[in-house]
């Protein structure tokens, strides 16, 4: 797979798994702010590493990934469906910690203009 085509299918898994979670009645996804934050294609486009993280961290963001890895099949035929897929990639889900980093990185900011006020 070229490396363009494998970038298009990794923004369209993106933002089509990003709505697709939305709509997931699982109550540890549901009820917290998980996100997909990014997306990474093998060469062949056989399998896909799927990177989650949840604004209250990476427990949550961990308990995200093994409800998320549990409907993978759902969510495979899903995708298949709306990017009109010959063949699917698996999905692997995998936590991320980085809207955690980023929460720290924000109110650390936030404490340092409060000082310098």
């Amino acid at each position: 797979m070229s490396g363009l085509k494998a970038a298009r299918l990794s923004e369209g898994l993106l933002r089509e798994l990003a709505l697709l979670i939305r709509e997931l009645k699982d109550p540890r996804i549901r009820d917290h702010m998980v996100s997909v934050v990014r997306v990474e294609m093998a060469d062949d486009g056989s399998f896909a590493k799927v990177y989650i993280s949840a604004m209250e961290g990476i427990e949550v963001a961990t308990q995200a990934v093994e409800s998320l890895s549990r409907a993978s099949g759902r969510l495979r035929r899903e995708l298949s469906n709306r990017l009109h897929l010959r063949k699917s990639p698996e999905l692997r889900f995998l936590p991320d910690d980085s809207m955690e980093y980023s929460a720290k990185l924000d109110q650390m900011f936030q404490e340092l203009r409060r000082e310098k006020s």
